[in-house]
């Protein structure tokens, strides 16, 4: 049985104060459903407050991008040994607003998922398509063609250390969300394909929601079959609706 993971994605957003009280009013939401895994993604900088307020908590935390190369003279960029030596459990990659606002491809990302695994982190990778894309009946295609670049470039093994994170651009910060059975549909055949290089490791990989998840929504999300949690945007910065979130994911 895998295990729900719920993980928030602070995106550009977060202050000393608010951070500090939001770790301390989430920890107890943790601590009151185990059965649930709880993460969070904040800016960068927060990593280090982020390591001392969750120590001794069931919070793992991650990164919201990562670079290829371990160092050098990339003027801001964070390698995925420096983020393992913050305590980083995590390191989204390829999700969609790195894909358009600073053009990352496909095969940038397969690099980047590449490089966060030799750093000792589990990529998040993010998939999805836009809404032109679901329009035009394509969703299916889009999610092959992200995950080959992976697959190809990483191997299927790599995913038994990895998860994966399905994001409708569509749903993305517009209050929009797919429906239940249409999100399920797409973590379904991303199972498929998966399974189609390997059964064993396809079973086991979590796949995650990422699309205005809200507490209202949460439990009939998660209680589809191929859905493992979610990865959720704004509403994870409010202890309230990412507490109703946990709740909701809890078996």
């Amino acid at each position: 049985m895998r295990q729900h993971l719920v993980m928030g994605n602070w995106k550009l957003n977060g202050t000393k104060a608010s951070v500090e009280a939001l770790i301390n009013g989430l920890t107890p939401a943790a601590a009151a459903h185990p059965s649930v895994q709880v993460a969070v993604c904040p800016p960068v900088i927060f990593l280090g407050l982020v390591e001392q307020l969750t120590a001794g908590s069931k919070i793992a935390y991650g990164a919201q991008n990562a670079d290829v190369h371990e160092s050098g003279a990339f003027t801001g960029e964070n390698a995925p040994s420096m983020l393992k030596a913050f305590g980083c459990t995590y390191s989204l990659v390829g999700h969609s607003e790195r894909r358009t606002l600073h053009a990352e491809t496909d095969d940038v990302v397969a690099a980047k998922y590449e490089a966060i695994q030799k750093g000792g982190l589990v990529p998040v990778l993010c998939i999805g398509e836009t809404l032109e894309q679901f329009e035009a009946g394509v969703t299916k295609n889009v999610v092959e063609t992200q995950l080959k670049a992976v697959i190809v470039r990483c191997g299927i093994a790599s995913f038994a250390n990895a998860v994966v994170a399905y994001e409708p651009v569509w749903a993305i910060g517009t209050g929009k969300t797919a429906t239940p059975e249409i999100a399920q549909s797409v973590h379904a055949h991303i199972r498929q394909y998966l399974a189609g290089f390997d059964a064993a490791i396809a079973a086991k990989v979590q796949i995650l929601y990422g699309g205005s998840v809200t507490g209202a929504t949460a439990a009939d999300l998660f209680g589809q079959p191929d859905i493992d949690g979610g990865l959720v945007g704004g509403a994870s910065l409010k202890v309230d609706d990412f507490s109703q979130i946990i709740a909701g994911a809890a078996k």
